[in-house]
């Protein structure tokens, strides 16, 4: 297979074109959600969503890991996330509506982790946490749920709140960090590490 290099990373890998599925893929699940059409939307959504969960695992399990694809892959993901939240305001909000109070501060932290990244180092901030992991995976099967058999508020309340605990961790982290790095695992070992370089 031939080898694109960006910053010395061979940026040429099926994680990486799994993630430029998924932003290919935004434009056409946009107009799908615009023009009423749920059937496709849903179809559509579902398919990035478990690509979502696909991209992050072969690139660890097969040590595919770059900077070009965390900042693809977290990109990917906004335009994905952005997509399954406009789905829910135009299609399931009666449901949701009753507990938007949750979501929306969800919706604030999420927002302010990326303002903080873009205002500390003008980059996405694709540090590939375990909090943050999980509840990508956790938003994943909330939105699946939601689309294909319905609403459980019980869920929106579990994922929302452990996506508010996931961020603000990532939070803390960027101020800590002198740049955004990928596989950095956790606010512990970010403490751990600056304890060992202390001692």
């Amino acid at each position: 297979m031939k080898q694109i290099t960006v910053r010395g990373e061979n940026i040429i890998n099926v994680p990486n074109f799994i993630s430029l599925y998924r932003l290919l893929a935004f434009p056409v699940i946009f107009f799908m959600a615009l023009t009423g059409r749920e059937q496709w939307f849903v179809i559509l959504l579902c398919i990035s969503l478990v690509s979502d969960v696909l991209d992050g695992n072969i690139a660890r399990l097969f040590k595919l890991q770059t900077h070009f694809g965390a900042a693809l892959d977290n990109l990917a993901d906004i335009f994905t996330y952005a997509m399954a939240i406009l789905g829910l305001f135009i299609f399931k909000w009666t449901d949701i509506k009753p507990h938007s109070w949750i979501l929306f501060l969800f919706l604030g932290i999420f927002i302010l982790s990326y303002i903080v990244s873009f205002a500390r180092f003008g980059k996405i901030p694709g540090l590939h946490l375990y909090s943050a992991v999980s509840a990508g995976y956790a938003q994943s099967i909330f939105f699946f749920v939601l689309f294909v058999w319905g609403f459980y508020p019980w869920m929106l309340y579990v994922v929302a709140t452990w996506g508010i605990i996931a961020y603000t961790e990532k939070i803390f982290i960027l101020f800590k960090l002198d740049d955004i790095k990928i596989g950095v695992k956790g606010l512990y070992w970010v403490m751990k590490k600056e304890k060992e370089k202390a001692s």
